[in-house]
């Protein structure tokens, strides 16, 4: 059999080489889903979509991580109003990228969507950065079917036996070249979409680690089109932000704040002038309560987007049809769950 393993399929069971998953079967996504903590949405229904923010955060690291070093009804509590906040500002869709070890917390995203009428995504899938101190021991000890085997079981049953199932992977590596380890959760999230049809968002150091986990994807025979860059703003080489974009890929400049206004008009600018928008995805990478800290710390809020970034774009030429192509068409699009092939 070559490296690039095929999927058999086998009544209930898919084969990825030796190792068999459960197939998704009669749960299997159809084309035009989008999936919430609260189930199912039609990607029309989305409407405008921050595509990475935070509620949660806890940076103990995956052994000492645990549920109960913090109070979910404080959680709740701080972050209610900032979410109602930014509803009120017109954000419809809200996705939450805090990955396991590192802070998801299903119930309580589920709750907040409730109580704030958003929309809200989680999502399946291990934090591979910040030298890979938020990686289980069995990220180590497991190969990377067994790994997928396990995110592929979030999206078939729920997460953690609640029943709320996972929008998409997040994973995340630091700059290149990847450790074993990291290539191997980046080949885990390939198999993952490749069973699933869940977007993969890599946290990404820089774009030299953005090359080489799209060249892990495309050996698993995975489209550029499935992966968004994350934090590609933290590349200044602005080549690999075209490359990327002409290549499908997502391209996400998602930490918008008051000091980061112009550099990152500056990047859409240049996007835009390649022909490109229809690649791009904007965000603030703001909320974090963190766990450890009086009150969850300095609880950042939603609004820079609306009250600050959008008006700049408009300054700065860009029209209304270019900004709902960035926050509403490119996130309905970019979340869709759909099996992305080369």
């Amino acid at each position: 059999m070559s490296t690039r393993r095929k999927f058999i399929k086998q009544g209930s069971i898919a084969v990825i080489g030796s190792f068999l998953i459960p197939k998704i079967g009669s749960g299997n996504p159809k084309e035009g889903m989008i999936m919430t903590v609260n189930g199912p949405l039609k990607p029309s229904d989305i409407h405008f979509t921050l595509t990475h923010e935070h509620v949660l955060a806890d940076f103990i690291g995956a052994e000492k991580y645990s549920k109960d070093r913090y109070k979910a009804e404080e959680v709740f509590n701080t972050a209610l109003p900032f979410l109602q906040d930014v509803k009120k500002l017109g954000c419809s869709t809200f996705v939450d990228c805090s990955p396991a070890y590192l802070g998801r917390d299903v119930l309580l995203l589920k709750r907040l969507s409730t109580a704030s009428g958003l929309n809200m995504i989680t999502n399946t899938g291990y934090y591979g950065a910040v030298g890979e101190k938020f990686l289980p021991k069995h990220a180590y000890s497991e190969t990377a079917q067994q790994i997928a085997a396990r995110w592929i079981a979030e999206w078939k049953f729920g997460i953690e036996g609640t029943g709320i199932k996972p929008g998409f992977i997040k994973t995340s590596v630091d700059k290149a070249p990847l450790t074993t380890t990291q290539r191997k959760i980046i080949d885990a999230a390939a198999l993952t979409h490749l069973a699933t049809g869940l977007t993969v968002a890599i946290h990404t150091g820089n774009g030299e680690a953005a090359l080489e986990h799209l060249e892990i994807l495309k050996a698993r025979g995975v489209s550029p089109s499935a992966r968004i860059w994350v934090h590609a703003q933290s590349e200044t080489d602005t080549t690999y932000h075209i490359n990327a974009a002409k290549a499908e890929s997502w391209v996400s400049f998602d930490g918008v704040n008051p000091d980061t206004i112009k550099k990152n008009m500056d990047y859409l600018q240049i996007l835009k002038n390649a022909n490109l928008l229809d690649s791009v995805l904007v965000s603030q990478d703001s909320g974090w309560y963190n766990v450890g800290e009086p009150k969850g710390g300095n609880y950042k809020n939603y609004n820079c987007i609306f009250n600050d970034f959008i008006p700049a774009m408009k300054q700065n030429g860009f029209t209304q049809k270019e900004i709902d192509s960035i926050f509403i068409n490119n996130a309905a699009k970019a979340l869709t769950i759909k099996i992305r092939k080369l």
